[in-house]
């Protein structure tokens, strides 16, 4: 409970734009909890639990805005651990069930179309949550991705600043199955390209920090340690393999990451890390929730609530809203992850970072 009412304090300190549709969210509200709920039955379909976010903050926050709009509510909860078969069988037994409407992260965004066409067939509605899937889906929450990879290649040029033209990068883009990983990589080179040289570049298969560390470690024989300038990681899973290997060669360099996961936030104190991009979890939770409680009530999604439309990987045009994510750095985690309540100063201000947060001003 104690993580749920931070959570909910969270929005005070999201952007403009993620202010905004979440005033929309309230609005909504209203006309979603009028109606009759018992029938309601919702499936909720995550791809992974290496990356904390998912079991720690994406399903209660998806779950407790369901059960606020829809007390009666059912939901399925589901998660593929990063397959995609699972996934897909996830979604046969979730149509099996009944389920009127299913949010949706996809392991693979598209061998999960035939899923969405199938639950399309069926006239169940899926809403796309931080990854669009392909096929005909209803409507999509996600961040601006390609800003995330902009955002990042920019700190990482400014962490560089006169050396960026000294020696190499490596890039980490993340996993060749997650449409997301693609938006970042483009922001990022949309940035980077013809600012610096790059070393060596990988895809990294499921986001693993395992796979990441000896890639990072590949690049640094292949490359010699002294010419690498800086590192850029599309997530801070990644972030966490690749600072060990860093560590391992004996290097120190600016390093990107996103997500703003706990030991992203120790490592930018202890300078292990330069910068991470938070993508505050409620918002987005909650417009998913109130978009698939709105379609398991036979409602239209109201125009407010889904302002932009996006094209997905099989052409289909999808309703959507697109959230404004933050850079995070030493000199701004008080003002973001701390004042939005994602962390409190004593869960960042372990004894092993005591110091680093006293520097950086966390009392």
């Amino acid at each position: 409970m104690t993580r749920i009412l931070r959570g909910a304090i969270a929005l005070a300190g999201a952007t403009a734009l993620s202010l905004g549709a979440v005033a929309t969210v309230g609005a909504a509200q209203s006309s979603a909890g009028n109606s009759a709920q018992g029938d309601i039955r919702i499936g909720l379909l995550l791809p992974e639990s290496k990356t904390t976010r998912y079991e720690e903050f994406d399903r209660p926050y998806i779950e407790d805005k369901i059960k606020e709009l829809a007390p009666d509510a059912q939901i399925d909860y589901y998660n593929a651990a990063e397959s995609a078969t699972t996934q897909q069988q996830q979604v046969n037994t979730a149509l099996a069930k009944g389920d009127q409407v299913l949010i949706l992260d996809a392991v693979d965004a598209k061998s999960i179309q035939s899923s969405v066409e199938k639950a399309n067939d069926a006239g169940v509605k899926v809403v796309a949550y931080d990854r669009l899937a392909q096929g005909p889906v209803d409507a999509y929450v996600s961040y601006d991705n390609h800003k995330v990879g902009e955002l990042q290649g920019k700190a990482l040029l400014d962490a560089l600043g006169d050396k960026a033209d000294s020696g190499q990068i490596v890039m980490h883009n993340g996993s060749p199955t997650d449409p997301n990983a693609a938006e970042f990589k483009a922001g990022a080179h949309s940035v980077l390209d013809g600012k610096v040289k790059i070393g060596k570049e990988y895809d990294t298969p499921n986001w693993d920090p395992n796979n990441a560390n000896q890639q990072m470690s590949g690049a640094i024989s292949a490359l010699g340690k002294d010419n690498i300038v800086g590192v850029y990681s599309a997530n801070d899973g990644l972030a966490a393999g690749i600072s060990t290997a860093l560590k391992a060669a004996g290097m120190s360099v600016p390093l990107t990451g996103q997500d703003a996961q706990l030991d992203a936030i120790q490592r930018i104190l202890l300078g292990t890390q330069t910068i991470t991009v938070e993508k505050p979890y409620k918002p987005e939770a909650d417009i998913a929730a109130t978009m698939a409680v709105d379609l398991a009530e036979g409602k239209k999604l109201p125009a407010d609530l889904t302002p932009v439309t996006v094209t997905s990987g099989s052409g289909d045009k999808v309703p959507a809203t697109l959230l404004v994510p933050r850079v995070v750095d030493k000199d701004n985690i008080k003002d973001t992850v701390v004042k939005d309540g994602l962390y409190t100063v004593d869960e960042i201000c372990t004894p092993a970072y005591e110091a680093a947060c006293k520097e950086a001003g966390l009392e």
